[in-house]
């Protein structure tokens, strides 16, 4: 199933101290020999070369299933670790969001991407709880599938492994975790419960069943887990990235809807329970086998996220299916926030705008961290490979660990959602929608206001190849969004769009590397992760857009330009078009 390369993580090894004596360890189904931790700044100590190795690192089950409390305490810790707004999973697990801190090895390294990162909290709290846990070791496509993690009818479930008190260490798992977890083990239909249940199952969308822990998954092959759902629906997320960095977000179009077998949408954990275990003098319960509850067995399982509220259509008509709340049809994501708002749709456009912005300037920064680890690994200095990957957004290797083009595409969405969002706002404030909620009278120039406020305080910066620091302002980082390389063998220059001669002078790319550059402007331009498509192009492939190589222009991001268009306009009147001052 795994379609990653080389995987090196947390160590795992055949011995520990156990009671005082050392036991050899059952290893788990598809555990690889042992192995070093994953190079990281100062060379951390692999476990093997520690001075002791206390008994706690070793999975022991004390609780044979999750409660409703352990459930809760797994939400919260998922919170804890987002309000810290740790930057990458080893900050995230070494920082002050993570209470069970304290108990891990001295010189541990924790790394997993967007797939591993929530079975990764999943097993860890788990473990330092002393809770079941089961996973999915093993699923196949449902059909032909030229990529398991982006197969059309989805995957299939056909091999499961329990991990029974003391068969391996905690660190272990995590590690074998990192080799056996990908985007493909969550593509399955929701109906999919037998012969092997998923690890996952379709909640019902509400307050209660979306809550921190609940797993979002984007089909074009991303993942994140919630941490907070705030009182008027907005649903934050944290998420992981190949590159080892942690990035927070608002719920949005950002994750798209797609056929049932596809999986995608919210998910949660189905409750493990560990049955046929004996109970050990010391409260550690051995053996035994885990039990995962069928869908009919979960109270809040429901397939609305997929089919709508009315009768459900068949699976080829699944896009027909409507949501309707208190008798009015909504758009699915305005479904989603009014139900996790108790039942009511509301819009605060100013304090919206204001969050969006402030959201925007976060994404900035995060793909500024994952260009900056690009450029200290030195990718930029090696040479042009002849050709793309077969997908850009679905790849391996180097590709996938230092190049952009989903995260890119992803914050281009979220800048056109920005756009879009305001002036869906301003229609609303003209058509008198009582579902805004605005006590003023001059809502563009309120937005204006906002909106130059957010930018006026976001900043993002980069170093240029001679090592000169270069600051660009939010409104300069949105006016080169279309311009900035996904490719991680592009100077730093390029990777961040610079377009003046001045600024481009210290760009050490020859002339191949500038003219892939430049043939990559349409690929720049598209924001729809197009994963089935062919992508392996030469350099004369790629100068007109097409299938698998871009658009010819992008999509309009520019929300002042919009805003001053409209200024002047009022509750009940239409567009009055105006100058900029």
């Amino acid at each position: 199933m795994r379609t990653k390369g080389a995987m090196l993580g947390l160590v795992a090894f055949a011995a520990v101290m156990v009671g005082g004596a050392a036991q050899e360890l059952n290893p788990v189904a598809s555990q690889k020999a042992p192995s070093a931790l994953t190079p990281v700044p100062n060379k951390p100590p692999t476990l093997a070369s520690l001075p002791a190795v206390p008994s706690s690192v070793m999975y022991v089950i004390r609780f044979d299933h999750w409660s409703e409390e352990d459930e809760r305490g797994f939400g919260e810790f998922i919170t804890s670790l987002g309000e810290s707004k740790c930057r990458t999973v080893d900050d995230c697990l070494h920082g002050p969001g993570n209470p069970f801190r304290a108990s891990d090895v001295e010189g541990i390294y924790f790394k997993a991407d967007c797939a591993d990162f929530p079975y990764f909290l999943r097993a860890y709290y788990a473990w330092k709880r002393g809770l079941p846990f089961s996973y999915e070791s093993e699923v196949e496509p449902r059909g032909a599938s030229r990529d398991i993690r982006y197969t059309r009818e989805g995957n299939s479930v056909v091999e499961r492994h329990d991990v029974l008190s003391l068969s391996t260490s905690g660190y272990a798992l995590l590690e074998t975790i990192r080799d056996v977890i990908s985007s493909a083990t969550y593509r399955i239909h929701p109906d999919l419960d037998a012969p092997l249940p998923p690890d996952h199952y379709s909640p019902a969308i509400d307050a209660k069943s979306i809550r921190p822990g609940t797993v979002i998954y984007d089909p074009n092959g991303h993942l994140a887990t919630v941490f907070r759902v705030d009182p008027d629906g907005r649903i934050a997320y944290i998420d992981a990235h190949p590159d080892n960095t942690v990035t927070h977000g608002f719920y949005d179009v950002r994750f798209v809807r797609s056929r049932p077998g596809m999986g995608a949408g919210f998910k949660n954990w189905r409750s493990v329970a560990l049955v046929g275990a004996t109970r050990r003098a010391d409260g550690i319960l051995i053996g035994g086998h885990m039990e995962l509850p069928a869908n009919k067995n979960i109270p809040n399982y429901s397939e609305e996220q997929f089919f709508g509220t009315g009768q459900r259509p068949a699976d080829m008509n699944w896009s027909a299916g409507m949501f309707v709340l208190n008798d009015e049809r909504l758009d699915y994501y305005d479904y989603v926030r009014a139900k996790l708002a108790g039942g009511k749709l509301q819009f605060d456009p100013v304090k919206e705008v204001h969050d969006m912005v402030a959201s925007n300037c976060d994404d900035l920064h995060y793909r500024a961290l994952a260009v900056d680890i690009a450029i200290a690994a030195g990718i930029n200095r090696h040479p042009q490979p002849d050709r793309l990957p077969p997908n850009i957004y679905g790849t391996e290797g180097d590709w996938e660990t230092y190049s952009t083009p989903s995260r890119d595409a992803r914050l281009k969405t979220a800048f056109k959602e920005l756009r879009d969002q305001t002036e869906r706002f301003v229609k609303m404030y003209q058509a008198g929608d009582k579902k805004l909620i605005y006590q003023g009278s001059d809502l563009v120039g309120d937005l204006i206001r906002t909106y130059d406020a957010g930018a006026a305080a976001c900043s993002v910066g980069y170093t240029r190849s001679d090592s000169s620091p270069i600051t660009l302002s939010y409104e300069e980082a949105r006016k080169r969004l279309f311009a900035m390389s996904f490719d991680p063998y592009q100077c730093a220059e390029h990777r961040w769009g610079a377009h003046d001669p001045g600024e481009l002078i210290t760009c050490n790319d020859g002339a191949e590397k500038r003219a892939w550059y430049e043939a990559e402007k349409y690929l720049r331009n598209q924001i729809d992760r197009t994963y089935e498509a062919q992508m392996d192009f030469g350099l004369d492939g790629l100068k007109e857009p097409g299938p698998g190589k871009g658009v010819a222009t992008p999509p309009d991001i520019d929300v002042r330009a919009y805003l001053l268009s409209v200024r002047g306009a009022v509750a009940g009147a239409s567009p009055t078009p105006v100058s900029a001052p």
